[in-house]
């Protein structure tokens, strides 16, 4: 029905939702019984109505209403309504009461708020019939909906922005860029509100948009990043399918242009000019040089190389990958008087080429760089630079061993000096003239202590000494045969006392310490002198060896058990240098089949006899008695120990008795026994023949009765002797025995005795003040 309403004036469209059409959409619900209506209900009227039920149409109400009084909607009505007010209308559901009020009488809905589609588009609501007197249903509540209609209030929106897109530089003609969309909030199904069309406002003389889809499109093929590398196009989108009075947004999309490879690289300078000095090392940078690329990227990344021969020659080209610059750097040492300036062509390419564009000319480009070099005062250089020289072992000393020579390399040409770092020949073995640089011997050399030298000589300029070459030279010692050969070892054999003759007793090998070209060749004999030449012979077996063997039948160890055989040896010169070696040979027991049972030399039975592992079990019975004699070693220290420890605990002999009474509770102070040596008695004087030997014979006396005794105490306790002599030196301390009065002894030193004798310092104190008063 909306469909077929599309065009009608408003005023019309309202009609039609306020009139039943011919009972469309009628809907027949009769009090208390089954829901009808149906096709083929017999209930249905000839004419279309509906006896007893509603009759209404779907409602609208256009959006955006302006109007100062509230907008129709529709009427419901029942067709039990005899208009006399007896039957009550009412509504219930979404904005009723609020947005929507209906006529309790009449049944007209009424929209009192200004209604928005794009917020809402249709709203459910139910009605109900009912007796005005007794409030209750008269019709079954039926539902029905008032849709809002939609009106072009709703312009294109683009909500994906800000657009950024890109296409690559020289693109052909339509080629896309990027897809924009807009959004039209109004109804797509009603008319063409929402029907958009795009357009181009800026930018279309090189972009264009397809106007249902909106593509972007290239419209030109020179896009040339390196020109413009960005544009800003504004797209329009109008609704109402592009009509007049429809509704239109903009938006401004970002188009930037990528870059391809379509420019060669190109030097700023067809030359450049360097200087190196000569002496620089190989790896030394010269300088650098930079083709210019307008591309970017990866398209400038480039490589360099040397194009001409002497370029190559002397010099390499490397890229530095950061800076995309060619750096030129010395490839062979330089030398400012062979060459002056060196020409080199360079040459820049780039990395990555793209053959769509291989048409617009060749991608690389050379321009040439001339380099000179300076020149410096450079030490001399020797030449030839041999390094080795050779000189016989016998040479005398100051015989030229060779020459070596160095010049300036300079224009100037100075003379030069040499000399022996002295580092390197600590012993002088060598001197170098200073003026020729002839080396020559300095000592006696000897090849077999050391065959080679290793020195290292000195070229410097006369008039500056800092200007200083240094060659290592090699002194090769070439042999002289100044030394004899020997026997290798001094060789001892043994034969059975029933040797067969030709059997072999021992093979002899010999050592020479020259070193002769063409090898070593000895010649082997029986000294002149060898007094037994007829029970031995000596055979020459090739290879520097000879094989002793015995010459006659059985030997006899009761008539001689040694043997000493002299051989001679001679070297093949020259000179021929000989000497003459000892073999010992002893005569020994074997048994039957030839094994060794006795000879006199004890280790040669034992290293004959002994098997291996009869020497294993005696090396073990050995180290057993080792092992004994240790630990017995360990056990008498310990022990010894022991008693030391012990007799350290014998206090007998450090026991010092003091036979001294206290001066009781009121003596506070100890004994100084100081005090009494210093104040001895003035009777007593040591007499300068004392014999203590009365007291040493009864103290052993006395020891011997204790060690005899079987009850006597321990060792922790001491025995006390009470022996005064006879003779003694020392008068008596007792007042019975003297001669004189009381009166004329003094006994006033005794207070001078100490805290333990002050009361009888006091009581002979006291009585001499006693007798005075008397003699007064």
């Amino acid at each position: 029905m909306a469909e077929g309403l599309q065009g009608f004036p408003w005023a019309v469209l309202l009609l039609c939702c306020a009139v039943p059409l011919l009972g469309a959409w009628a809907v027949h619900v009769e009090l208390g019984g089954p829901e009808l209506g149906q096709p083929g209900d017999p209930t249905l009227l000839t004419g279309g109505r509906v006896k007893r039920g509603w009759v209404w149409n779907q409602f609208f109400v256009v959006e955006e209403y302006t109007g100062t009084e509230p907008l129709y909607v529709g009427k419901i009505h029942s067709d039990s309504d005899e208009g006399d007010g007896s039957i009550k209308y009412t509504i219930s559901g979404e904005g009723a009461g609020t947005i929507f009020l209906i006529d309790e009488i009449t049944g007209d809905i009424h929209a009192t708020e200004r209604l928005d589609r794009e917020q809402k588009t249709f709203y459910t609501l139910r009605a109900q019939a009912r007796d005005r007197q007794t409030d209750q249903l008269l019709e079954p509540e039926s539902e029905f909906i008032i849709k809002v209609q939609d009106i072009n209030d709703s312009e294109p929106r683009f909500l994906e922005g800000p657009y950024i897109g890109s296409v690559a530089e020289l693109s052909p003609v339509g080629t896309s860029v990027m897809q924009v969309m807009a959004s039209d909030a109004d109804d797509p199904t009603y008319g063409s509100s929402a029907r958009v069309v795009y357009s181009v406002l800026e930018g279309e003389q090189h972009f264009t948009v397809d106007s249902k889809t909106g593509v972007i499109r290239t419209a030109v093929a020179d896009l040339d990043r390196e020109t413009q590398d960005r544009y800003e196009v504004v797209i329009r989108a109008t609704d109402m399918a592009g009509q007049l009075g429809g509704l239109s947004g903009s938006t401004t999309v970002t188009i930037v242009v990528t870059d391809v490879n379509d420019n060669p690289p190109r030097f700023p300078q067809k030359m450049y000019q360097f200087s190196v000095v000569e002496t620089a090392p190989v790896g030394t940078a010269v300088g650098r040089v930079k083709a210019e690329d307008s591309d970017v990227g990866e398209n400038t990344d480039m490589t360099y190389q040397v194009k001409d021969e002497e370029g190559v020659e002397m010099f390499r080209v490397i890229t530095d990958s950061n800076t995309q610059e060619a750096v030129i750097m010395v490839q062979k040492p330089l030398d400012y008087e062979s060459k002056k300036v060196h020409t080199v062509v360079v040459e820049a390419l780039n990395k990555f080429v793209d053959p769509r564009f291989v048409d617009l000319g060749t991608f690389r480009d050379q321009t040439i760089v001339r380099v000179s070099v300076l020149d410096v005062d450079e030490p001399p250089e020797f030449r030839p630079p041999s390094d080795l020289m050779e000189v016989q072992e016998d040479a005398h000393v100051g015989s030229i061993v060779g020459v070596v020579t160095a010049l300036d390399p300079d224009t100037a040409n100075h003379p030069v000096r040499y000399a022996i770092d002295r580092s390197t020949d600590t012993e002088r073995i060598f001197d170098i003239d200073a003026n020729t640089g002839a080396i020559v011997t300095g000592k006696v050399l000897d090849r077999e202590t050391a065959g080679w030298h290793n020195i290292t000589v000195l070229a410097m300029e006369a008039d500056n000494h800092s200007q200083v070459s240094r060659a290592s030279l090699r002194i090769r010692i070439l042999d002289v045969n100044d030394n004899p050969p020997e026997l290798a070892t001094p060789y001892e054999a043994a034969v059975c006392e029933d040797a067969k003759p030709g059997q072999l007793i021992q093979t002899i090998s010999v050592v020479d310490r020259d070193e002769p070209q063409s090898g070593h060749r000895f010649y082997f004999a029986l000294a002149p002198e060898a007094t037994h030449s007829h029970r031995f012979s000596l055979l020459d077996i090739q290879d520097n060896m000879a094989a002793v063997h015995t010459q006659r039948v059985g030997f006899n160890r009761q008539e001689q058990d040694v043997y000493l055989l002299p051989i001679l040896v001679v070297d093949s010169g020259p000179p021929a240098l000989s000497s003459t070696g000892t073999l010992t040979i002893r005569v020994c027991g074997c048994d039957s089949s030839g094994a060794i049972q006795s000879c006199n030399s004890t280790a040669f039975v034992m290293s004959a006899t002994l098997s291996p592992g009869a020497l294993i079990a005696l090396l073990v019975c050995i180290l057993i008695l080792i092992v004994l004699v240790l630990l017995i070693l360990t056990l008498k220290r310990h022990h010894k120990s022991h008693l030391t420890s012990e007799d350290d605990e014998d206090m007998r002999d450090n026991v010092i008795k003091y036979n001294d009474e206290g001066g009781g509770e009121q003596d506070t102070e100890a004994y100084d026994i100081l005090a009494s040596e210093r104040h001895a008695l003035p009777q007593w004087v040591q007499g300068p023949e004392l014999d203590f030997a009365l007291f040493r014979d009864y103290i052993c006396r006395k020891v011997e009765q204790a060690d005899g005794d079987a009850s006597v105490p321990p060792y922790d306790s001491f025995q006390t002797y009470a022996f005064e002599g006879s003779g003694s030196p020392a008068p008596s301390l007792s007042s019975l025995g003297t001669r004189s009065s009381s009166s004329e002894q003094d006994f006033s030193y005794l207070g001078g005795w100490g805290p333990r004798f002050r009361q009888l310092a006091a009581l002979y104190a006291g009585r001499r003040g006693g007798e005075e008063p008397e003699e007064s």
